[in-house]
């Protein structure tokens, strides 16, 4: 499988620098916005009715990919942003969507579906594009749609079954009770698998 590697320099138009990055509260939909302090909401009520007060909660983006529910967390985000249009590259692997121009920032897209062999459904409106960054470095998913935002109980996360099916448990931070799996972004920003290197060959 071809490697790459977008830089954070590499997929910014010039000029751009982290402090230009628009805040994340300004960007997201209001939906979202609005699942995100309902989630934050929820959580405080959960706190306040915990005796030992001990829980640690995470705040995540439910998205719909293939058959299945996922969530990432919100904090690796810098926004959710419709896929109104994208351009295809040449020479790139296959489970690279293209990219797409952000008020003139230009971010690729990954399509997990073909990375991980998943179900393909075909793009439609409900498509959006989950932008994620680390400090090194920053792309798109495409996710199928966008459910809402919650905050879950990391102790309550169970650990994801060797026999997931579609994304490998190595990528997965667990599964909730309710069966959405929780994806560790951490480890999917530093795959170098996933990464694109524009110098190879």
């Amino acid at each position: 499988m071809q490697k790459a590697m977008f830089e954070r320099n590499d997929i910014r138009s010039k000029g751009n620098s982290q402090h230009e990055l628009p805040d994340q509260k300004n960007i997201l939909s209001p939906e979202v916005k609005h699942s995100i302090l309902k989630a934050r909401a929820q959580a405080l009520a959960v706190e306040k009715n915990d005796a030992a007060g001990q829980k640690e909660f995470m705040e995540v983006i439910v998205f719909g990919l293939a058959t299945e529910t996922y969530g990432i967390e919100s904090k690796f985000i810098r926004e959710v942003y419709p896929l109104k249009d994208y351009t295809a590259l040449p020479g790139i692997p296959s489970f690279v969507l293209g990219i797409v121009n952000v008020r003139g920032q230009i971010v690729s897209v990954i399509d997990f579906k073909k990375f991980f062999n998943l179900p393909e459904k075909g793009l439609g409106e409900l498509n959006k594009v989950i932008i994620i960054r680390n400090e090194k470095m920053e792309f798109g998913i495409l996710a199928d749609n966008i459910n809402d935002a919650r905050s879950i109980a990391i102790e309550e996360l169970q650990t994801p079954p060797v026999s997931t099916n579609g994304i490998g448990a190595a990528y997965l931070r667990g599964i909730t009770g309710d069966q959405i799996i929780i994806l560790d972004a951490q480890r999917i920003l530093e795959d170098r698998d996933i990464i694109i290197n524009q110098e190879s060959t």
